[in-house]
């Protein structure tokens, strides 16, 4: 039983309340340097690398307006509550978003900061001897020993030959004076340097893409042979810019299409497949320089003062002309149809918004090789074109007043626009070979396929941070490659006297350590160099006296 001692009622205890330590406050210098250690992890680096990955994924799967700005206003218009969300929090913008912009500086704030200490550390490894031979070298993953002979080297020049043996290996050898002496060698040094070498590399490659993404730019433009293109911001059909670039900045080169010859084959196997692309230009690198023609193909990219001219693509370009029903001609020249397949089914619109007393549109396809399908419907059965006609359908309306927006001239808004009917009450549709014409009905006038020409579709960009992106990238392949392959390895000599009995012996150890991931190999490598020290020194002594 257990005695208790009772107070009286509103008696207080006079003991202190336990507290815990008393730590000191942070402070906000050592708030600043808490977060600069969180920022500088490697551990922060990778979640920061994985956030920009996943940050720009909505710049591939939604339209962003410096790239396709009509594209953009055809997502609101058609995602009314949705769209205004995304254009406020910069998804039509992605790559140029404060929120993205943080992140890749975040980034490569955290790189800097996990590179500069461990180059400071490397530095200092690179001055340091290697580490003093430990006591008990049994306790090393790879140890062997033997004694020495009395037909081999003395003890001094048993220590020399194992420092020469490593030297060799390329190890960094130190040689410690003292009873027995020993030798300590360490070898790897490039392995750290591979790694110092791959995060600078993945530093500069960050600063590669952030120069290319400012101050680069990339567009395209569809020129129809016989016309010519000029590195201006209006001769662009779509232009991808950063966000310092200036249009004064385009180089002012000049490039004429004389011709562009493609051909397809023919014969039974892989009919046609694309055989030959090639464009015969005429080019001014500047005004008033002289031109130079060039052929530009496939693969084989036109450079222009730091401007690549590519060829990515070609097509059709019906030559139309249209008389409204006053009897002008309210439209003449070629329009560029887009391919819908391999065999070059080619659709487009022809917009004649002058004509009079009604407005024209043409909606439909070109086909460069007409053939009868198999629902009696026209299809072109080759790419090239021996068969070449037009089939469009016909739409009017009275003329609308010009609003300044842009259009898409690759499809038509039929709003204001009734489609022309024939003599049977059905749509009319009209069907042109070359140089055959129609008279619309209703006195709208009169449509015809004067030829044909084809088109090229050129791309020309400048990628300043090209370079320095490209250089970045074999380096860091180069210190990858010394990072895997490249084995940090510390050896230890040592010479033990050994007494048994009365006799005392010289015992050679030698011990070795992989600094890395456990290899194969340490423990033969250990061995061979007991063997060449206990050994090679009579062995030498035996072929000397032999000779």
């Amino acid at each position: 039983m257990t005695d208790t001692q009772t107070r009286p009622a509103g008696h207080a205890d006079s003991r202190p309340e336990p507290t815990g330590p008393d730590l000191p406050r942070l402070g906000w210098r050592g708030t600043l340097r808490f977060v600069w250690a969180q920022l500088t992890s490697m551990r922060t680096a990778l979640v920061l690398l994985f956030a920009l990955a996943v940050a720009a994924i909505p710049g591939s799967l939604i339209p962003q307006r410096n790239v396709s700005p009509i594209r953009v206003d055809d997502f609101i218009a058609a995602h009314p509550t949705l769209g205004p969300v995304y254009d406020k929090v910069g998804l039509f913008g992605v790559y140029h978003s404060p929120w993205f912009s943080a992140v890749y500086l975040l980034l490569f704030v955290s790189l800097i900061g996990c590179i500069v200490p461990r180059v400071r550390v490397y530095a200092r490894a690179l001055r340091a001897q290697p580490p003093r031979t430990p006591r008990n070298l049994r306790r090393l993953p790879a140890y062997g020993s033997a004694d020495l002979a009395p037909g081999d080297d003395a003890p001094a020049a048993v220590l020399e030959r194992a420092a020469q043996e490593l030297r060799r290996q390329h190890y960094r050898v130190r040689v410690e004076d003292g009873p027995g002496g020993s030798v300590a060698a360490e070898r790897g040094y490039l392995r750290e340097a591979g790694n110092l070498v791959f995060h600078v590399s993945l530093l500069f490659l960050l600063l590669g893409v952030a120069v290319g993404a400012l101050w680069g730019y990339r567009g395209t433009s569809v020129v129809v042979v016989g016309q010519g293109f000029s590195n201006s911001i209006t001769q662009y059909d779509d232009l991808q810019a950063g966000a310092w670039f200036k249009a004064s900045s385009l180089k002012p080169f000049n490039v004429l299409v004389k011709d562009f010859q493609v051909k397809f084959e023919e014969g039974p196997v892989q009919t046609g497949a694309a055989r030959l692309f090639r464009a015969d230009l005429d080019v001014t690198d500047a005004p008033g320089d002289p031109t130079k023609p060039v052929v530009l193909e496939v693969n084989h990219p036109l450079n222009v003062d730091g401007s690549t001219v590519h060829l990515i693509g070609h097509g059709y370009a019906p030559i139309v002309t249209v008389k409204d029903g006053q009897g002008n001609v309210a439209f003449s020249g070629p329009v560029v149809f887009l391919p819908q397949d391999g065999n070059f089914t080619s659709a487009g619109v022809v917009k004649v918004p002058d004509a009079r007393p009604e407005r024209i549109a043409l909606q439909g396809f070109f086909l460069p090789s007409t053939v009868e399908g198999a629902n009696q419907a026209p299809v072109s059965a080759f790419p090239d074109a021996l068969n070449p006609m037009l089939f469009v359908n016909v739409w009017a309306g009275p003329p609308a007043a010009e609003t300044g927006k842009a259009e898409n001239i690759y499809s038509l808004d039929t709003t204001g626009l009734t489609q022309v009917k024939g003599d049977d009450g059905a749509p009319l549709r009209v069907a042109l070979a070359p140089k055959q014409g129609v008279t619309l009905p209703d006195g709208l006038g009169s449509v015809e396929l004067v030829g044909w020409s084809r088109w090229v579709k050129l791309q020309v960009g400048n990628s300043p941070g090209a370079p320095l992106a490209l250089g970045s990238i074999a380096f860091a392949v180069l210190g990858l490659c010394l990072s895997l392959f490249v084995r940090p390895r510390r050896v230890w000599v040592r010479l033990a006297e050994r007494t048994e009995g009365e006799q005392t012996s010289t015992v050679v150890e030698v011990g070795g350590l992989d600094r890395a991931d456990a290899r194969g190999g340490l423990t033969d490598d250990v061995d061979d160099l007991v063997k060449h020290l206990t050994t090679a020194g009579r062995q030498d002594k035996e072929e000397a006296s032999s000779t």
